[in-house]
């Protein structure tokens, strides 16, 4: 089975080992037919990688690694400016 993966930017990276990716997509919503965004805030596991906030990483999803992390950072699509 094809593990899913996602590109995201990073949101906080205060914890050792683990970032917390932000992704967005937008969506229509079903009765108003208007574009909303809709974020979802995943922790990833760092793979020992030194990533800052605001970087564009892509993320793997994998076996659970603690209880609310099942995610690790695969590379890093772009920097901050």
């Amino acid at each position: 089975m094809a593990r899913k993966q996602l590109t995201g930017v990073v949101a906080s990276n205060k914890m050792t080992k683990t970032v917390v990716v932000s992704i967005s997509r937008r969506i229509q919503h079903p009765v108003y037919k208007k574009l909303i965004t809709v974020t979802k805030r995943i922790k990833a596991d760092t793979n020992g990688m030194e990533l800052n906030i605001g970087d564009v990483v892509r993320i793997e999803q994998t076996r659970p690694i603690s209880r609310d992390k099942s995610f690790k950072v695969i590379s890093k699509v772009e920097e901050k400016k």
